[in-house]
Formats: structure tokens, C-alpha cells, sequence
């Protein structure tokens, strides 16, 4: 009887672990192309500006590049052109996201300014290969085969900026620790989280999930059925190690990572790290909320690293 018992418990919590992996990290290949969805009240006040925004996004000319991951997926981008031996910004959208919908706004941004930009679909994303998503615990290497591949197409002497958005964001903080080239000059972090389960269980909390059982469920999940430990890193131990300036944007009304994660994030290092804040601004809403100054932060901040 005893033996029953602790057997029927073993499957319990593997079933659970598997049931939060599915949640959390799995994603299967006909759902990875995101459709951005305007109607959401959350737009309401910017329909007109993100619609226009996407849609031009959408008809530049691109090219696309594809590289091989460490773990040996196809990972795919899009490359928009602007001038030979400029610097280039990479961007990696957020979860469950994608790379149009994440940077409408900032690819202009990027373009005006005469930058080249490389938007990429992260893994289990878009045209990319792969089916866990790890919060930023792989991805933060694929960043690092990103930058490697933009040195031998571009050459050592051009100039890369990071950027992501929500998740795109922890990723590129994480990869701040790693082995960046010198000519990695800037990360700029819109709306990360302080680490991948403090993002999980915030949403469980949120949602009114006891975080007793979801955090071994979840843990259990990513490292049994993922593949991957969902502690190896995080966006707050990283920048600890960091060496290159990062500017962290933030929306102070963030309703999905709360602001004061980017405040923890911001004090791990504070010699390296400008953190800014968008009054009324919701999650990843920031350049929206308030356009001339958002534009303004990050000009400054390129003025700055490029100089």
C-alpha cells in the first residue's frame, strides 16, 4: 500500500510539472506565429498610431538570415539595410510575441537614426526553430551566436546595440555576463523582469494559484521536460557582471512585470545602468505612452555609447 501511495504521488507531480511545462515554456509549432490583436482596450488610445506603425514595419524591404543556435536549431531574422559600416541594432521581441509587433515603434526609430537593424524571431518563435521556450536562459546564448554572426558578415569594427522588449529584454541582460565582443557597445532593456520565476509566479499570483505548488511544479517542469534550469540565470545576477552601459525603460503603470523589477535590476549595478521611467505607461507601452521622449532617452544613450 505504501509503495502504491508514494507511486501515485511521483505521478501526481510529474503530471503537474508536466502540465506547468506545457503552460509556461511549450510551444508548439503551428502556434508560433503571434498575430498582433489591436482590439484589447489596453490599445484603445494608440489603435490608429500601432496599426500604422506595424503595417509599415511590415512592407520594409528585408532580407532573410538565418544562423545555427549552440544547440543546434534554425533560428531566423529579418535584416533591414540602411547603410554600409553603420552601427546595427539587434533586437529580440518578448514572449509569445513577435519581432514586428515589439519593435513597430523602435525599428523606425532604429532606421532614422541610420542604423542597420536586425529583428529577430526568437526561438519557438516565428520562423525559428525549437519548442521550450527558457525566459531568457538559452535565448541569452543565442544572442551571443547572433552578435558572432552579425562580426563575420559585418566585420569587428561595427558597432552593435542590443535591444529587447519584456522578455527580449531579460534576455539580453542575461547575455550581458557572457563573452560579448568589444564591439557590443550598448544593451538598451525595455520592461524586464528581475528573473524568470519571479515572472512565473507574479502571473500565478496574479491569477490566484497557490505559489507553493507552482514553483516546484514549475522548476521541476523546465528542468524535466525543458531540459534546461530555470535558475542558471538572471537578468538581476547578470548585470552584476555586466561591462558595457545599459539603459532600462520602464512603464510605472506595467500591469504585467511590475516596475520595481527594473529597480532591482537598475541597483545590481548602478555605475553601468540608466534606468528610465514612463509615467501611465502600461507593459511595453512606453514609446507609445509619451513618443518625443522615449526617442529622446534612447538617441541620448546612443549619442553616449557611439561616441
Amino acid at each position: 500500500m505504501i509503495v502504491f501511495l508514494i507511486l501515485c504521488l511521483v505521478l501526481a507531480v510529474l503530471g503537474g510539472a508536466f502540465y506547468a511545462y506545457r503552460v509556461a515554456f511549450f510551444s508548439p509549432k503551428g502556434q508560433r506565429h503571434y498575430e498582433p490583436s489591436f482590439d484589447r482596450p489596453v490599445y484603445a488610445p494608440y489603435r490608429e498610431t500601432i496599426t500604422d506603425a506595424y503595417e509599415q514595419l511590415e512592407q520594409k524591404t528585408y532580407e532573410s538570415v538565418w544562423i545555427d543556435s549552440l544547440d543546434g536549431l534554425r533560428l531566423h531574422g529579418r535584416y533591414y539595410h540602411t547603410a554600409d559600416g553603420a552601427p546595427l541594432d539587434i533586437g529580440f521581441h518578448g514572449y509569445r510575441s513577435s519581432a514586428l509587433l515589439d519593435f513597430c515603434g523602435g525599428a523606425g526609430l532604429s532606421l532614422e537614426m541610420g542604423h542597420n537593424l536586425l529583428l529577430v524571431d526568437q526561438r519557438c518563435h516565428g520562423e525559428s526553430g525549437g519548442c521550450s521556450i527558457t525566459f531568457g536562459i538559452r535565448e541569452r546564448e543565442d544572442v551571443l551566436c547572433w552578435v558572432r554572426y552579425a562580426q563575420e558578415r559585418f566585420g569587428a569594427d561595427v558597432p552593435i546595440i542590443l535591444y529587447g522588449v519584456s522578455m527580449g529584454a531579460a534576455t539580453v541582460l542575461m547575455a550581458s555576463e557572457l563573452d560579448l565582443p568589444e564591439n557590443v557597445k550598448g544593451i538598451v532593456a525595455d520592461c524586464p523582469y528581475g528573473s524568470a520565476l519571479d515572472i512565473i509566479l507574479e502571473v500565478a499570483r496574479k491569477r490566484g494559484y497557490p505559489l507553493w505548488l507552482i514553483k516546484p511544479l514549475v522548476l521541476l517542469g523546465a528542468r524535466i521536460y525543458g531540459g534546461f534550469d530555470l535558475k542558471a540565470s538572471s537578468p538581476e545576477q547578470a548585470v552584476q557582471r555586466a561591462r558595457i552601459p545599459i539603459l532600462l525603460i520602464h512603464g510605472e503603470s506595467d500591469g504585467f512585470v511590475p516596475c520595481e523589477m527594473s529597480e532591482k535590476i537598475s541597483r545590481s549595478n548602478p555605475k553601468l545602468v540608466t534606468r528610465v521611467t514612463f509615467p501611465g505607461a502600461d507593459h511595453g507601452f512606453s514609446y507609445l505612452a509619451d513618443t518625443p521622449r522615449y526617442r529622446s532617452v534612447v538617441q541620448d544613450f546612443m549619442k553616449q555609447i557611439l561616441a
